[in-house]
């Protein structure tokens, strides 16, 4: 035991020592670091972050010191950047210098490490991509429409039927829909094992991946080594678990695909596309890598999408302005009875410019996913070292005053001109999904399906406050969950049906689909 407490004291020394020989070095090379807050010795600005909600410290930095920002959480270098401008500059216009992701020791230990999205630049990653694109780019994303509705459709039957489970319609939806075009699998509408499975892996994943937990992780690698009982390593006991459904979820619906073919029952989907193409030794080479890819789009997919659309209704039971006027621009182009389609999406620029500020207003990542520096590099007069956490604060750019007044305020007029046309790029090029190299791969998927759902609900459903039993509002402070994603806790909340007709058209329509009769 005295032992292990001299390795432990002898560690930290090196590392004080190091940490000192570090900054002299960078501060000997005649080039300034960005602005920043004061640095205490050995534990850089660990003390001084909101760990449960960094962006929120990011952004007041970012106020007091600019739209960049030096920081170091024990001897990892952070660049912080506040601003979608400087984003642009520095990480889509010199890609090949941030495409990197920081090491973080969990990601092997959880079973993380075959997430495209935490793969170090290199092929691996490119071949990640590659396949991605064949699935998700724009022109696939556009052949889905028929399924975006055909799901948008199912949940607006499940809010209907049992509106006291609303987390579990979206995340039945939002994972129905991922699943369907990288397996071909139908969920069920009550307890899908499949649907389980992933919300266990997010639920842990969520805490354990953070540019935080990589600081201590790279700066204190024996970390990984402590027993679970000792302080330290209690996130520990959920690991070997997660490993398990982790390796659940890659084997068990590409096992799925592979019994449908051999029964000549698979529908077209990534995987069996894949599958279809022989099984020779190049082939069985890069299963592992389609499992992967195929897992990471369960993975992602999922989690992002129900987010968003949680955070949805949380925006429209606060603004019911919004919500009214949404439902009146759906009415002046399909008419009191008719069900939108992608085909009225052009005439429906309110629609658009709703999707667009829930992204903005509570981004389902706050600070992205970190890259990291492969090589030193220059911004502005300063130096940005090789190695760094590069953390883009999406938070802090959808709240930036002097873009968007009154940034905590639900507003998607701000995406309109005067004469309502959208003003913005395109959705997919919106911040929230990434930038550079590290963009999201499926933006173009999600930016359908969202469309998709946030039409039917508005223009079937309204959603309200909740009332006690005398009638009265139910008032709540909302709030949100923390880590890697973000989604509003638990609010009550009403849903009433605003067009029976509707309602019935897409009662109709999603038993014919389901039953195929």
């Amino acid at each position: 035991m005295v032992e292990s407490y001299m390795i432990i004291f002898s560690a930290i020394g090196c590392a004080i020592i190091a940490e000192g020989w570090r900054t002299t070095r960078k501060k000997a090379n005649g080039m300034a670091l960005p602005p920043g807050p004061r640095l205490l010795p050995f534990l850089g600005n660990i003390l001084d972050i909101d760990v449960a909600r960094p962006w929120l410290t990011y952004a007041e930095w970012g106020k007091q010191y600019g739209d960049i920002v030096y920081s170091r959480l024990f001897g990892q270098h952070f660049i912080i950047v506040n601003s979608e401008k400087v984003a642009r500059t520095i990480v889509d216009k010199h890609s090949a210098i941030y495409s990197d992701r920081p090491v973080i020791a969990t990601n092997e230990y959880f079973g993380f490490s075959f997430n495209t999205g935490l793969l170090p630049y290199g092929d691996t990653f490119r071949m990640h991509r590659k396949l991605f694109h064949q699935v998700l780019r724009v022109e696939a994303s556009n052949s889905y429409q028929d399924l975006y509705l055909r799901k948008a459709h199912e949940l607006v039957v499940n809010l209907f039927d049992a509106p006291e489970e609303v987390e579990r319609h979206l995340n039945t939806f939002a994972a129905s829909l991922i699943l369907a075009v990288t397996y071909g699998y139908e969920t069920q509408p009550m307890d899908d094992p499949f649907v389980t499975s992933v919300q266990k892996v997010i639920s842990i994943g969520n805490q354990i991946i953070s540019p935080e937990r990589a600081a201590m992780q790279m700066f204190f690698p024996f970390l990984t080594r402590l027993p679970s009982f000792v302080p330290g390593g209690e996130y520990k006991k959920q690991a070997p678990e997660c490993r398990r459904l982790v390796q659940d979820m890659m084997e068990t619906p590409f096992e799925y695909v592979k019994k449908q073919l051999a029964k000549g029952t698979a529908r077209q989907s990534m995987v069996s596309d894949f599958l279809n193409q022989g099984n020779g030794s190049q082939f069985r080479a890069h299963e592992q890598l389609m499992k992967a890819v195929a897992a990471t789009a369960y993975l992602g997919g999922s989690e992002t999408t129900s987010s968003t659309l949680h955070t949805f209704l949380l925006a429209m039971v606060l603004y019911p302005e919004v919500q009214a006027l949404a439902r009146a621009a759906i009415d002046a182009v399909c008419g009191r009875d008719g069900i939108p389609t992608f085909q009225d999406r052009e005439s429906l620029p309110y629609i658009e410019a709703v999707c667009r500020e829930l992204l903005r207003w509570a981004p389902v990542a706050p600070l992205c996913i970190p890259h990291a520096t492969s090589c030193d590099d220059v911004y502005n007069g300063f130096l940005i070292p090789k190695g760094s956490v590069v953390v883009l604060n999406a938070w802090a750019m959808g709240h930036d005053e002097d873009i968007y007044p009154n940034p905590s305020h639900f507003d998607p007029d701000r995406h309109l001109t005067t004469d309502g046309k959208l003003k913005d790029e395109p959705m997919c090029s919106h911040f929230a999904f990434g930038f550079g190299r590290r963009i999201c791969p499926g933006r173009f998927f999600a930016d359908h399906s969202l469309w998709a759902s946030v039409v039917s609900i508005l223009s079937t459903i309204e959603i309200a406050k909740a009332q006690d039993k005398d009638g009265k509002d139910i008032d709540f402070t909302p709030r949100f969950t923390n880590g890697l994603t973000i989604h509003p806790e638990h609010f009550p909340c009403s849903m009433r049906s605003v067009s029976s007709a509707r309602e019935e058209q897409m009662r109709t329509m999603w038993r014919v689909d389901a039953t195929g009769q």
